[in-house]
């Protein structure tokens, strides 16, 4: 009973921190992604339910990064606050180990561990595909705000717009020029191009949000009448130009958030679960190995048999092919004079050239279409696994670190968290990115953060469990420390710069 009372209680203490530095790691999470967005969003006019949806699927997508963080820093400051009020050593004293203490915690944290993956397996997928929409549709609209500087941009129909710059504030575009292709003068059809010109322009919304108005001051317009009445022939083709001090432009455009199709990203690894993920690989795998015997087959042919070869006939004749082939050769070797050998061997020289070209180019094709989604396919799928992993890694690696340092609140476990946290996501990414472009296994990349923090983890505990301490300086102490170690440093660097040269 005592017991249970006992595990009632650090259970309260644990999930209170949790909770707590949870919603703080996801606030700070999500406030970084906002900026990675802000330019998106800016200036577009969206409503508060939009935003709200914004945040929502944000905060949701950002919960497989902020957990592991924040079950590092809850446990560093729940076992730092137990040691640091002498609670930790009262329970050893009583005669309770640290496993037996850390018991409770293990089933919350395997309780976490199998949420975080229904989570990655139910509910991230169809976040991801919600959030993506969002974030295509609101890229879409508005696209006077994301019209590009020094480039074509194509986004309302029917129309190409170049700026040679722009000013963010006034949102007043200079040195404009503009294609018409709606055919709305002479008739249409594909001929009838108007090329407009413009010192500045102007694009604003309509009142209905139905299109747009483009002011355009100081240009000129330029189009062919080939269609028109006053056309004379087909070679005589009449030619208009304008020149205008102020003129619009009406553009039809439906400036409210549409939201695109679901279909249109549904087919990204990110929005699938376990089963599609699998069911996705095999058929990736499928399609890059019958691409690889497809291109074998042929070259192996072309190349040395000098034509296309019944692959039953090649494999029942797989011994002697081989000798038929220098029977073969030897016999034109005997006929050919040196001179033809040797224009031989340049060609044989220059047709290995080609084709190692053509087997370069095939392999590229074969890793930007089918390989490089395969290995983000199979990266998805050990994701699943390996934030799972993660949780326990992190809460074996600050449980013991807190009851090691007895350092509680949110000064040295914060910074202590900071530190492990980024160690883990640079090599994360590091692992990601090998794992992506083929220079690792998948496996390799995925679990390397892992497999490099296990064994903290492990040595951690062993630790804590023997009762070792270490002697951790404080926050100030430890500013203190690093601000002389400069000083000194700078001080050498000055003395040896004044230190006179002998000649």
């Amino acid at each position: 009973m005592q017991l249970k009372r006992l595990h009632t209680f650090l259970l309260k203490d644990y999930l209170l921190s949790f909770l707590a530095t949870f919603f703080v790691c996801l606030f700070i999470l999500l406030m970084q992604s906002l900026w990675r967005y802000i330019d998106e969003m800016v200036g577009k006019g969206l409503e508060l339910t939009v935003l709200a949806q914004f945040f929502y699927y944000a905060a949701l997508s950002l919960v497989p990064m902020a957990l592991p963080l924040a079950i590092l820093l809850s446990s560093l400051m729940s076992f730092g606050g137990l040691g640091e009020r002498l609670e930790l050593i009262a329970m050893k004293a009583a005669g309770i180990s640290l496993f037996r203490i850390m018991k409770p915690y293990i089933v919350v944290i395997a309780l976490l561990s199998v949420g975080s993956f229904y989570f990655s397996n139910v509910v991230m997928p169809d976040v991801q595909l919600k959030w993506t929409v969002l974030l295509r549709s609101i890229k879409h609209k508005s696209p006077d705000v994301s019209i590009p500087v020094g480039s074509f941009y194509t986004g309302i129909e029917n129309y190409s717009i170049y700026v040679r710059s722009k000013n963010h504030d006034t949102k007043m575009l200079y040195d404009m020029m503009i294609y018409d292709f709606s055919g709305t003068a002479g008739g249409g059809g594909s001929d009838n191009i108007r090329i407009v010109t413009a010192d500045s322009g102007m694009l604003v919304s309509t009142a209905d949000k139905k299109g747009f108005i483009l002011k355009l001051h100081s240009g000129e317009m330029f189009e062919n009448m080939k269609g028109s009445e006053v056309q004379v022939s087909r070679k005589n083709i009449p030619f208009r130009r304008e020149t205008f001090e102020y003129r619009e432009l009406i553009m039809d455009y439906d400036n409210s958030l549409n939201m695109v199709s679901e279909e249109s990203v549904s087919n990204k690894q990110s929005t699938k679960n376990l089963d599609e993920l699998t069911a996705s690989i095999d058929s990736l795998q499928r399609m890059s190995d019958s691409m690889a015997v497809a291109y074998s087959h042929k070259y192996v042919n072309s190349l040395f048999f000098g034509r296309t070869l019944d692959s039953g006939y090649v494999k029942a004749n797989l011994d002697t092919i081989p000798q038929e082939m220098l029977k073969s050769y030897q016999t034109m070797i005997n006929r050919r004079t040196l001179m033809q050998l040797k224009e031989s061997c340049d060609r044989a020289v220059n047709k290995m050239q080609n084709v190692r070209n053509e087997l370069d180019y095939f392999g590229d094709r074969k890793l930007n279409t089918v390989d490089k989604v395969m290995w983000k396919h199979n990266i998805e799928w050990h994701r699943k696994f390996t934030l799972s992993f993660a949780c326990f890694i992190f809460f074996f690696i600050g449980a013991p670190l807190g009851a090691i340092i007895r350092k509680g609140g949110f000064g040295l476990p914060v910074v202590i968290s900071i530190v492990l946290f980024i160690i883990y996501y640079i090599v994360d990414n590091t692992g990601f990115k090998m794992a992506r472009n083929g220079g690792w296994p998948v496996w390799a990349g995925t679990w390397l953060s892992s497999a490099m923090l296990f064994p903290l983890g492990l040595f951690l505990t062993y630790k804590a469990a023997i009762d070792a301490t270490f002697n951790m300086p404080t926050v100030g102490a430890l500013g203190k420390n690093i601000s002389n170690f400069f000083k000194k440093l700078f001080a050498k660097l000055k003395r040896s710069k004044d230190k006179p040269e002998i000649i």
